[in-house]
């Protein structure tokens, strides 16, 4: 993915922060391997919303952004690992932020699940 650079020209340190970051995915792409190095199976399995070419689209870009570290194993299967590099790690804050703003407004936002209707039976 391309990137503006924000080397050249001043720029608002927010939007290069939210240039990292933006997108659906990436955020909870961080957020999962706060826990810990994961294998791209791993990762699907616990974002069964995104597709297999989005996830390997959006690890690369954040590969890219030196946020991600990827390691190949030659092994038959191959077997490749993800973990947050030294700069990914850094954002892990931001990322505990994000997680509980999202569960304090939850109600509010149109992600939440709907709420439980209880429909009283009528007396005869």
């Amino acid at each position: 993915m391309k990137r503006r650079n924000f080397a050249r020209r001043p720029g608002c340190s927010v939007e290069a922060t939210l240039d990292l970051i933006d997108g659906k995915w990436k955020g909870v792409i961080l957020y999962h391997l706060q826990s810990g190095t994961q294998r791209f199976g791993e990762l699907r399995r616990r974002m069964p919303g995104i597709t297999q070419r989005m996830l390997t689209k959006q690890l690369r870009a954040l590969e890219e952004d030196k946020l991600v570290i990827r390691k190949v194993y030659a092994e038959v299967p191959p077997r490749v690992e993800y973990c947050l590099s030294e700069l990914g790690e850094s954002l892990k804050p931001v990322i505990d932020i994000l997680k509980a703003w999202g569960e304090s407004h939850q109600e509010r936002l149109s992600c939440a699940p709907p709420p439980v209707v209880v429909k009283k039976k009528r007396a005869a």
